[in-house]
């Protein structure tokens, strides 16, 4: 409900800002210059995927205006043919801790193309940063572009099954795709729910007694304090949010099916996903978690079987 309600206050806040000629800005284009959550120059994970040629990009449309007036957009990508009838869609949420990245870095660029070498019409949303904007702005931006996506305009334009929408996301935007996937309840073809969602080393247990339990870093408490709103330490009562922003709080059955993986040494606690992937479970969600060696991060693991996998389930969830 709270969701459906976000969706809702965007379309009429974007509706508002056009009357009343409020100024508008774009993101902080600085963020355009984190290329991506994956550290270094190393061919890793996403960086190994080559893209064919012809594959079409629609860059740079409009979603929304945000209450602050920040102007919210995102990249289409498609593939080289559209096949007839409606097709399944999947948004992409990039990382960056929440306060960097954005959608047409390199590593992110290619998991958008990706996406569509797979048939998919991959939606690569940017949303507003840390710290000019603090959670629910996050995961009221990818709410508000999933509904932007289920327009009839935009149905029509691209070809999208509404009912057939998935979520993927990596890092912070992994813990955004999460949460997406875990508010509402009921039917996944309306509003901003979704049918699948793929998350990769997404911080998904930001109370106090989970970060303790996970022996989180110094580096991930600051960057979940920073999102929140809240001073490393502040326990949960006194920092409500970190229930309201951790997936884990509003699991339900009727939540679409879930793929998660997480590399078993990485800067995220591996717990964050188990805890998810448990929870989950234990509400009878299909609940896949996928823990891959080494110590690399979000797209940084997305590597051609992980890539396979990921597809597999995707189209097995959305066709």
């Amino acid at each position: 409900m709270r969701i459906a309600l976000a969706v809702a206050a965007a379309i009429a806040v974007a509706v508002a800002v056009s009357a009343f000629h409020q100024p508008v800005r774009e993101l902080d284009p600085s963020a355009r210059k984190a290329a991506s959550e994956v550290a270094g120059t190393e061919r890793i994970g996403i960086r190994t995927f080559e893209a064919p040629a012809g594959l079409r990009v629609d860059a740079d449309l409009e979603y929304g205006v945000a209450p602050d007036g920040t102007l919210l957009a995102l990249d289409v990508c498609r593939p080289a043919v559209t096949p007839i009838g409606a097709q399944p869609a999947v948004v992409s949420v990039h990382g960056g801790s929440w306060a960097r990245g954005d959608k047409a870095n390199d590593d992110w660029r290619n998991v958008c193309l990706w996406l569509a070498s797979e048939g998919f019409v991959a939606a690569s949303v940017n949303y507003r940063l840390v710290p000019d904007a603090l959670h629910p702005a996050q995961v009221d931006d990818v709410a508000a572009a999933i509904g932007w996506l289920r327009e009839p305009e935009q149905l029509e334009r691209f070809g999208v099954d509404p009912a057939r929408i998935g979520v993927f996301g990596g890092s912070a935007g992994g813990h955004l795709a999460a949460l997406v996937g875990t508010l509402g309840e009921g039917p996944l073809d309306a509003g901003s729910r979704v049918a699948a969602v793929v998350e990769l080393s997404g911080p998904v247990g930001l109370g106090l007694p989970e970060l303790d339990a996970d022996g989180a870093s110094d580096w991930l408490r600051g960057i979940v304090g920073d999102f929140l709103g809240c001073a490393p330490g502040t326990p949960d009562d006194a920092c409500p949010q970190a229930i309201e922003a951790s997936p884990t709080a509003w699991v339900d059955p009727t939540d679409p099916p879930f793929l998660v993986a997480h590399a078993e040494s990485e800067i995220i606690p591996l717990a964050q996903s188990e805890r998810l992937a448990a929870t989950l479970a234990a509400s009878a969600v299909d609940a896949e978690l996928v823990v891959v060696p080494g110590g690399h991060h979000s797209i940084g693991i997305l590597d051609a079987p992980l890539r396979e996998r990921v597809a597999a389930f995707l189209h097995e969830h959305l066709g």
